[in-house]
């Protein structure tokens, strides 16, 4: 399942909704906004994003990624609009019998998720305003 969102992510009802009796892993990827890069002190980020496709790569992400690794169970959530310091911008939680295919999976998405899916990052900082995609900006 896949989620792109305005309000905040509720990571307790996500990893909730993916555990299963026979599940002994979950892990767990926060992305949270940081108050510095690049040197710079951030004030907040805005998100945006062109949903109809960035929800269709999540999902391939997710499909990709069952097909992969011996998962049970994987959701994804990622925030639209502004975030403030601290909160938290993107979530994957992924259940497995055993936790190294709950770990691996889990990097593999959000990874692949901030490599690929259309989501754009924007960066209010003390004396300016830029676009990030990436590792880069724009």
């Amino acid at each position: 399942m896949v989620h792109l969102q305005d309000g905040p992510i509720d990571v307790a009802a996500m990893t909730a909704a993916i555990r299963g009796d026979g599940d002994g892993a979950i892990a767990l990827f926060l992305g949270t906004v940081r108050d510095t890069n690049a040197g710079r002190r951030v004030l907040f980020l805005e998100y945006e994003a062109y949903p109809e496709m960035a929800q269709q790569e999540m999902a391939k992400i997710v499909a990709d990624a069952r097909a992969r690794f011996p998962v049970t169970s994987i959701e994804v959530a990622h925030r639209l609009g502004r975030l403030e310091i601290g909160e938290v911008s993107v979530a994957v939680a992924v259940a497995s019998p055993h936790r190294a295919a709950a770990i691996d999976a889990c990097r593999f998405v959000i990874d692949t998720l901030k490599a690929t899916v259309p989501i754009w990052k924007r960066e209010h900082f003390e004396g300016g305003v830029v676009w990030i995609e990436g590792d880069g900006s724009r």
